[in-house]
């Protein structure tokens, strides 16, 4: 999920520089500037990805601590 996070905040931080010019009237950054805020999205997924795994673990270990005290 801290990966997730940080490919987030720079594609947030990207997204961020890519709108300035269009608002103060400047030439627009070029298309590579655009791909790199499509980052955002990417790291969002990813962090959505870790946090699905993480309570998949989480129940496998409540699951087989109940199992245990079971016995």
């Amino acid at each position: 999920m801290r990966v997730g996070g940080v490919v987030f905040a720079v594609g947030a931080v990207a997204t961020l520089i890519t709108v300035i010019p269009l608002f103060i009237g400047a030439d627009p950054l070029p298309t590579a500037a655009y791909v790199v805020s499509m980052l955002m999205g990417v790291g969002f997924l990813i962090a959505g990805a870790g946090l699905v795994r993480s309570i998949g673990h989480q129940r496998r270990a409540d699951r087989a601590a109940q199992a245990r005290s079971a016995r």
